[in-house]
């Protein structure tokens, strides 16, 4: 591919090509426009609801942490719709009332977030990383409701954070990751990482493909500019990870991976030149 490079087992690496996706120059100048909402409304509201809700959060969490979760579910709802974002869910048949599922989408915004916990409808908890336990609210939020840090820079920290997460795949709640660690800047799927696959390998639990696709134009890495628009959450069929083990771990990535692109656009798959 022209003006990039690859990255482990011939995965594209979007964050070094300089190719930007068709239809972008507009987007900026419509977030331009858009600023005086986003900053007179949308943050306001952010700021209130974060606090009101992401309080009684933690409140309940003390004594009913599942009736917590809720009022995250709440909080990300009424930011899409005070964006404005409409959000579709598709393939929801796939996911069993009362299975616990290792969830792994890809991650091109920070609204991906607030798509996915607003519509979802189900318990979850996210795995996160660490860093995000000093931010002040998000932070406290997060650990009384139950999510899971992991330290990153520590693989035995990160394993041991992970372990403590099993009472609540016994109680039926699925943990969601995403396995490129980090979004992406320009929307295309990174290389993944294999926490999640290994968590799945050593549970024996499935993995639930998920594809996210256009939050990435209604917000864009290094930005706060926001714009409305339309997102699609696929839900795929399970894959079992007990059909694979750990000596076919790879071949397991590739076929997940496999399954969230079919989900994806063109340009989101990380082909290039393409909307």
């Amino acid at each position: 591919m022209p003006g990039s490079t690859r990255r482990g087992g011939g995965v594209p690496d979007a964050e070094a090509t300089r190719a930007e996706e068709p239809g972008e120059r507009r987007r900026r100048i419509l977030r331009r426009l858009y600023a005086p909402y986003t900053w007179l409304v949308f943050i306001p509201f952010l700021a209130v609801t974060t606090l009101v809700l992401g309080s009684l959060a933690v409140v309940v969490a003390a004594f009913a942490p599942r009736v917590a979760f809720h009022f995250g579910t709440v909080w990300a709802w009424l930011l899409c719709r005070v964006n404005p974002v409409w959000v579709t869910v598709e393939g929801r048949e796939h996911a069993k009332k009362g299975q616990s599922y290792i969830i792994l989408s890809n991650h091109q915004s920070h609204f991906d977030i607030l798509a996915f916990y607003g519509h979802w409808g189900r318990q979850f908890r996210w795995v996160i990383k660490e860093e995000l336990r000093k931010v002040p609210g998000l932070g406290w939020y997060c650990a009384a409701g139950g999510h899971i840090f992991i330290d990153r820079s520590s693989r035995e920290k990160s394993i041991e954070s992970l372990k403590r997460a099993r009472p609540l795949l016994d109680g039926g709640i699925s943990v969601m990751f995403f396995p490129e660690g980090t979004r992406s800047r320009d929307g295309r799927m990174r290389e993944f990482k294999k926490g999640g696959f290994m968590m799945a390998l050593d549970l024996g639990l499935p993995i639930l493909p998920v594809s996210i696709s256009g939050t990435r134009h209604v917000l864009p890495g290094r930005t706060f500019q926001l714009l409305p628009g339309r997102v699609r959450i696929r839900i795929h069929e399970p894959i079992d990870p007990k059909g694979y083990g750990f000596e076919r771990r790879e071949e397991l990535i590739a076929d997940v991976r496999r399954s969230i692109a079919s989900g994806l656009t063109p340009w989101e798959r990380g082909e290039e030149g393409s909307s």
